[in-house]
């Protein structure tokens, strides 16, 4: 309670402010109550006006995270959605739910929705697109009213990191509670799996690494030891996923590169030979590379 009093002549001006401050589960509201009462030298009695109250109305906003399955693997979608409910009597204005997402699950933009549910009739509403800030997603809304829900539903795939990754994330609106949901990420294939990158290029100086002005070879063909075949690219470069992890063994087909032989490598006795022996880690990534040399000591246009 607030009391001020001024002097204006012989008449004397208080007014008295209280207060009375409490956010009901359902009402959320705060009441303020306004007295004015008059005095003078001259009065038999001071003069009580009547007392004013004033209800300033609040909102209150509960959220709540949700998806559509509890466990996912690398490769997978998942659907996220976001309630945010007004169950206070006020409008909220300029809503800002910040989501932040754990690594390896990355968010699609083309599919965030949105609606307006008031009782059992939803209608959708259009979101403007969400702001992204590392791995923090807002999505804003211009006002929600009492008994009103926004639904906000958005899609994000799962990395081959999101095995690396807490599989936590959580929600707010900065009046609301914090939401959080947790999806466990199972490894699947690529827990026994990797892949394999590498090159077929010239080797100018039999080092068997590619050095600046030795150009890759486009077509070569490279055999598995499981059977598969691979073809380079136009730069020479080549790779194969989900491979099964071990020792991996590779093959040049030089019947693929006609004009060339294979070069010799003056530093690993084991390279000059057309096969590679690696070492393919569960879920790592290894390099198989192949050095050529023109046939008969010139280059091919």
């Amino acid at each position: 309670m607030y009391t001020f009093r001024r002097t204006l002549g012989h008449l004397y001006l208080t007014l008295t402010y209280s207060f009375f401050l409490g956010l009901l589960p359902a009402t959320a509201q705060e009441v303020i109550d306004n007295t004015a009462a008059a005095s003078g030298d001259n009065l038999s009695a001071p003069v009580v006006s009547n007392q004013t109250t004033l209800v300033a109305e609040q909102a209150k906003l509960e959220l709540i995270k949700t998806a559509d399955r509890a466990a996912a693997e690398p490769g997978d979608t998942i659907i996220y959605r976001l309630s945010l409910r007004n169950v206070g009597v006020g409008a909220a204005n300029q809503i800002r739910i910040t989501d932040a997402l754990p690594l390896g699950i990355n968010y699609l933009p083309q599919s965030l929705q949105g609606s307006i549910t008031v009782g059992t009739t939803t209608t959708p509403v259009t979101l403007a697109p969400a702001s992204i800030s590392g791995r923090s997603i807002t999505f804003t809304y211009p006002r929600l009213e009492p008994q009103q829900t926004l639904n906000v539903i958005y899609a994000a795939v799962l990395t081959p990191d999101s095995v690396r990754g807490t599989g936590r994330n959580t929600a707010q609106e900065r009046r609301s509670n914090i939401a959080s949901f947790f999806l466990r990420v199972r490894p699947g294939i690529l827990s026994d799996c990797g892949t394999i990158v590498g090159r077929v290029f010239v080797d100018k100086n039999f080092d068997g690494e590619q050095q600046p002005g030795e150009p890759g070879v486009p077509n070569a063909v490279i055999y598995m030891d499981d059977g598969n075949r691979i073809t380079t690219d136009v730069n020479g470069l080549f790779s194969l996923a989900n491979v099964i992890s071990g020792n991996r063994t590779g093959t040049l087909d030089l019947t693929s590169l006609p004009g060339y032989t294979l070069a010799p490598n003056n530093y690993f006795i084991e390279r000059n030979s057309q096969s590679r022996l690696v070492r393919l880690e569960p879920g790592g990534l290894v390099r198989m590379n192949f050095a050529v040399t023109p046939a008969y000591g010139e280059e091919q246009p």
